[in-house]
This record gives structure tokens, sequence and C-alpha cells, in this order.
């Protein structure tokens, strides 16, 4: 008895020395130091659940998805009641099967599928993992588990939780049916109902510009300038839009460049990603 007291101790202990480090590298992933937080997180000598979804969480938005969903496995195996973590594992599968062979994608696809299903089954109230898994059912065919009638029942559960969220689902559903009038319109209803989400102003920019109606389309990107000019959603998105349909390539550049200087977060396309698009810019 006196050593499992010791043991316990111990290790109570050890898991406390580590948790000044687990908050620093948390740090570093929230400023997009995905490489120093990785060498903080693999110091760790006693490394629990949180520790290997911070790794996964690193190595996934580096690109890496096979290390990542490698990682999130070991997360969900010790703690396999937590939905995020099987979010994130759902997320990793879905990218692995973005990137893989035709041979194997179908089988991460479904992976993907069941995994966020589980996050939404332990908690109801996820709304990050049903809007992924919303993206999943639209997205996906048939015989992977997708499909517009398993979005839209999806959606139900969306308007209990945001309203601003229900009607960009409603938008999304709508589009994907080429129901464009009804499209719009649930994109302007979500803009409206969330006037400082800068997010939902810029789908509504990006959905005019798919469109073709590129003067309204800047009218909405102006609009979202005015909550905050230098967001860097604002700056990726817009010159995205403007690379997409062969526009204003220029501003599209400085965009480009004061997003790679901007400070990113997790939430934040990658700076390689940007990158990407500035290349194809500038070959244009």
């Amino acid at each position: 008895m006196r050593r499992l007291v010791l043991w316990v101790a111990l290790a109570a202990a050890a898991f406390a020395a580590d948790a000044p480090l687990l908050e620093r590298a948390r740090e570093l992933y929230n400023r997009t130091e995905y490489e120093a937080a990785l060498r903080i997180l693999g110091s760790i000598a006693n490394k629990d659940s949180g520790t290997y979804l911070l790794m996964g969480q690193c190595q996934y938005m580096q690109g890496d998805v096979k290390k990542a969903s490698e990682l999130f496995l070991k997360a969900v195996g010790l703690k396999s009641g937590d939905s995020d973590y099987w979010m994130w594992l759902g997320r990793a599968y879905g990218r692995r099967a973005e990137t893989s062979s035709f041979l194997t994608a179908p089988g991460y696809a479904v992976k993907a599928r069941e995994n966020l299903e589980k996050a939404v089954q332990l908690n109801p109230r996820n709304l990050e993992a049903i809007s992924d898994l919303f993206e999943y059912y639209l997205d996906a065919p048939g015989f992977l588990g997708g499909g517009l009638d398993r979005a839209a029942a999806l959606i139900k559960r969306v308007g209990e939780l945001n309203p601003a969220e229900y009607h960009w689902a409603q938008a999304r559903l709508a589009e994907r049916r080429k129901e464009y009038q009804t499209a719009e319109q649930q994109f302007r209803r979500a803009a409206d109902l969330a006037p400082r989400q800068i997010g939902r102003v810029i789908d509504l920019a990006k959905f005019l510009a798919r469109a073709g109606r590129y003067q309204e389309s800047e009218e909405a990107f102006r609009r979202a300038e005015r909550i905050d000019a230098n967001a860097p959603k604002l700056l990726f998105e817009r010159a995205s839009t403007y690379i997409r349909t062969g526009r204003n390539l220029e501003l599209a550049r400085e965009l480009l460049k004061r997003y790679l200087e901007a400070s990113l977060t997790p939430d934040d396309p990658p700076r390689k990603q940007a990158e990407k698009l500035l290349r194809s810019a500038s070959s244009s």
C-alpha cells in the first residue's frame, strides 16, 4: 500500500511539473509556432491525453495528417469521452481522404464520418463538430455516407445552437441544390444576424463573386473592411477570391503580403497556403 501511495504521489508530481510546459506549448500553438510547440511537447516525459491532442493539432496544422491521426488516436485512447478529441480525429481522417489515392481515400472518408458522428453523439451541442459533419454530408457521395438529405436533417441541430450558423448552413445547402436566390437570402440573413462577425460578411462576398456579381461582392468586402480592415481572414479570402476569378491580381498580391506579415492564429489559413496563392498570382 505504501508503495502504491508513493507511486501515485510521484506520478502526480511529474504531471504537475509538466503542466507549465504544456501551457507554454499551447501559447506557441495559438501563435502558429507549431515546430517550437512540438519541441516542448516532445520533452514532456509523462504525456497525457491533452499532450497528445496538442501534438496532433500541431502536426495537423503543418500538414502531416498521418502523424496527426496517430496522435489523436492516442489521445482518444486515453480520454474516449471527449467530443473534441473525436472531432479532431475525424478532421485528420478527412484530410487524409482528400490527399490520398483513390484506393485508400474511401476508407479514410468513412473513418472521418464515423469519428465526427461520434463527436456529435458525445456532445450534441458541439457546434464545431456539427458543422464539420454537415460539410461532410454536403460533400461526400451517398456510398460514403454523405447526402443532401442528411445535411438537411443536421441543420435542425444547428438552429438550436446558433441562428447565424443555421442560416449559413441553409445557404450552403441551397447553393448545392442550385437554389441560388434562396442561398443569397440565407447568406444575407446570416450576415445580418451577426453584424460584427466578419466571416459571415465574407461568406456573402464570396457567394456573390461565385455568381459573377463582382460589384456586389466588392460592396460586401467593403462592409467587412468596416468591421476590421486588417483581419487576416479578410486579407486571405479577398485575395483568394480575386485570384480565383482572375481579377485585381496586383491587389491580391498586396493583400497576401500583408497576410504573411500578420499575426495569425490556428483558425487562419496556413502561411504555406498563402505563399502558394501568392506564387500563383505572381505567375499570372
